[in-house]
């Protein structure tokens, strides 16, 4: 029986990699689970699963009585107490350890996981945007094979290995679009925080939710795809597809398209992710070509969505850009939840930030730290002058 650490349990990713894990008990053990600090949803996963260690990131949520009593009813689970809980679970020793930790908070842990795993399921795609050069030497260096969890990179890394990568000519990865594809460009500055959540086809968090209306979520990918697939930046198109059947798609030299359908589920791809090579049974949906069905490709709007020509700015200029997009952007997307700016200010303000920030061209890891922590600060200091 194969053993499973899953690093951002109660997240959504998280949620669905134990609808996985559920349905594969006879393969697979969980030996352990880490989340931020949703105690409520961590017990009931303790109970469940009965994991070897727990980790809790939350300091506050460490120092809570709720975090004392469920110590306490588990007494024969490990409650790691570490500064860094989530950095320690993950250099644990495991056959698979699932990255869907949300955010810039998943790279240390990430990192960590390539020495502790055999194998990483990769949904945090900010490990890659914001240290990719490293993240991905590292992984070489160890030995770790990386499987992406991302919907868009599953179904590119299952098509490469089903039509090789000879001849390949570029990557096509879809967007739906996010809420608001179909809202007037001039009535965008006026959009709530619950018109930007309701999701058309995807059922996720805030902060990716948010991402897929701007298309920094997919911009992101992108630069994540030029990691994973080792393409250059020419070769990677992003198109919007409103139905998200279709999820990525591979283009050869004599320009066939191969194309990767499924119904919109993440079990699907971290099914493949702790499975590969090998396919299995699944009983999360099927496409069913005998009823109705529609498959939109749309060009992409430049004035709707600028966050993905910035996402493309900042992967070819590399070096602490990505770091710093990436870092401007999770404070902005907070800002706009908590009605700080606008919708349009969210990338206003995070161009303005890579304007401003300092970019080292072969950074560290601890220079990667400082860039995030800059563009963070600097930021910030754009919102606090924002008039909505």
């Amino acid at each position: 029986m194969k053993t499973v650490t899953l690093l951002g349990s109660t997240g959504s990713i998280g949620l669905s990699a134990l609808r996985v894990l559920r349905e594969l008990k006879d393969e697979f053990k969980l030996y352990g689970l880490c989340c931020n600090s949703n105690l409520q949803v961590l017990e009931k996963q303790i109970e469940e699963f009965r994991p070897a260690a727990v980790a809790v990131s939350s300091r506050e949520a460490r120092a809570s009585k709720d975090y004392a009593l469920i110590k306490k009813r588990f007494g024969n689970v490990e409650f790691i107490e570490s500064d860094k809980p989530a950095l320690e679970l993950a250099l644990r020793k495991t056959e698979i350890t699932i990255s869907a930790i949300v955010g810039a908070a998943g790279l240390e842990p990430s990192l960590a996981a390539l020495k502790g795993a055999r194998r990483l399921a990769l949904a945090n795609k900010e490990a890659l945007v914001m240290a990719g050069d490293i993240f991905m030497a590292e992984a070489a260096r160890l030995g770790t094979e990386i499987i992406p969890i991302d919907s868009e990179h599953s179904a590119v890394f299952s098509l490469l290995g089903n039509a090789g990568e000879k001849d390949l000519e570029r990557i096509i990865i879809t967007a739906s679009g996010g809420s608001l594809r179909s809202m007037p460009v001039e009535e965008l500055s006026k959009v709530t925080p619950e018109q930007a959540l309701a999701h058309p086809t995807w059922s996720m968090g805030k902060k990716i939710t948010i991402d897929s209306a701007t298309l920094m979520n997919k911009g992101l990918e992108v630069i994540e795809a030029h990691y994973l697939f080792n393409l250059p930046y020419e070769k990677i198109d992003v198109v919007i597809h409103p139905e998200s059947i279709v999820h990525a798609m591979i283009e050869a030299a004599d320009c066939a398209l191969y194309a990767h359908m499924s119904v919109a589920d993440m079990a699907i791809p971290i099914l493949n992710a702790i499975k590969y090579p090998d396919k299995v049974n699944a009983h999360f949906g099927r496409l069913d070509f005998t009823k109705f069905m529609q498959l939109n490709f749309l060009p992409l709007d430049a004035l709707r969505y600028p966050a993905l020509a910035l996402c493309y700015k900042a992967g070819k200029r590399g070096g602490t850009m990505p770091a710093a997009l990436n870092a401007a952007n999770e404070v902005c997307v907070e800002a706009f939840i908590d009605r700080k700016i606008s919708f349009t200010n969210i990338v206003e303000i995070v161009e303005r930030t890579l304007e401003s920030c300092d970019i080292t061209d072969t950074p560290s890891i601890d220079e990667i730290f400082e860039a995030d922590r800059q563009a963070r600060e600097i930021s910030m200091k754009f919102i606090r002058g924002t008039k909505k």
